[in-house]
């Protein structure tokens, strides 16, 4: 674990990149990954329409070539309008091969939406097919409350209710919704197996630490080229890159229920900047007394949003494990490689 020098002062600057070398190196890293240990032609991305997709896409064309790089666009019934518009927008910026697949027939044969709206009307049994709806964290900026989730429905005549789940009910929409990015990863497969390329993961430091992936779907990838930077970091990649405004301007979003959602209120419960002056400040012995300063938050805050990184790194710890073995087995693969 890294300290913060006694007398350096900590503030929001601590974030700020020298992106021309940040370029160089993960460019290189790239194409020494791919090319050289992969063996691959080149890289499959699936586009959420979000920065960190756009960026990992943009950093794989000016490693590898934009004839290189695929992009797929995913969605299903619940995506947002918005998703498809900025992902074909980035396409056409970075001027690279698309291919196009709704995955709303897959996801319902295998019962995603059957068994989300099942385990969401144990709660509320007026809930139906045309209503909408999205699952919610309390806030860390206002109290020590249960970190309990509760699901928030709307109906077609938009009235909004919010009930808090019990956990076989929470557990179930959980396990239903993950069926979307472990779909949209065997596609993205199919079409690496299809070109001989490798699958590029698009998950920031936040997401990585954090542990806001899906086992098999999301967090599957042969390279993840941003999961060191910070979100913040992203952003100011993005606008190096000169990426459209449209998705250098917009927040970070789960796109995976159908009521409009940020990543905040479904996952990390803290604004994306605050929370990485926070994740820096816990990865660097920062006092919470000065992460408060930087981050503009109260030390009390602070000290929540660090018990919290602590809580979700213990919960997500077998996100990033490998298959338990019983017994270890001879890595002859590995020595002849080494």
């Amino acid at each position: 674990m890294k300290t913060v020098r006694a007398n350096t002062t900590f503030t929001a600057d601590v974030l700020k990149l020298d992106c021309h070398k940040e370029l160089e190196k993960i460019v290189a890293g790239i194409r020494n990954g791919v090319v050289k240990q992969l063996r691959k032609r080149g890289v499959v991305v699936a586009l959420s329409g979000g920065v960190d997709s756009s960026v990992v896409a943009a950093l794989c064309v000016r490693a590898l070539g934009k004839d290189k790089v695929l992009g797929l666009l995913l969605p299903e019934k619940d995506s947002s309008a918005e998703t498809l518009t900025l992902s074909r927008l980035i396409i056409k910026h970075l001027a690279i091969p698309s291919e196009y697949k709704d995955i709303t027939d897959i996801l319902t044969a295998v019962g995603c939406y059957q068994s989300r709206d099942e385990a969401i009307k144990s709660v509320i049994p007026e809930y139906g097919a045309d209503y909408r709806c999205k699952i919610v964290l309390p806030s860390l900026m206002d109290d020590e409350k249960y970190r309990i989730f509760s699901v928030v429905v709307q109906s077609p005549e938009g009235q909004q209710k919010k009930v808090r789940l019990k956990a076989s009910a929470y557990l179930q929409i959980v396990a239903a919704t993950n069926f979307k990015q472990r779909v949209r990863k065997m596609l993205e497969y199919y079409h690496a197996d299809r070109l001989n390329y490798a699958v590029a993961g698009t998950p920031n430091r936040q997401e990585y630490d954090q542990g806001f992936f899906v086992k098999l779907g999301d967090g599957a990838a042969d390279i993840k080229p941003i999961a060191h930077l910070y979100k913040t970091q992203v952003y100011q990649m993005a606008r190096f890159l000169q990426l459209p405004e449209e998705i250098v301007n917009r927040g970070p979003t789960t796109d995976t229920y159908s009521m409009s959602q940020t990543q905040e209120e479904f996952y990390f419960s803290v604004p994306y900047d605050k929370m990485d002056l926070c994740l820096y400040g816990k990865n660097h012995n920062v006092p919470p007394e000065e992460a408060a300063q930087a981050a503009g938050l109260t030390v009390e805050q602070v000290q929540r949003v660090y018990r919290d990184i602590d809580n979700k790194r213990n919960a997500t710890r077998y996100l990033h494990m490998s298959a338990l073995l019983i017994e270890e087995v001879e890595e002859i693969f590995h020595q002849l490689v080494c």
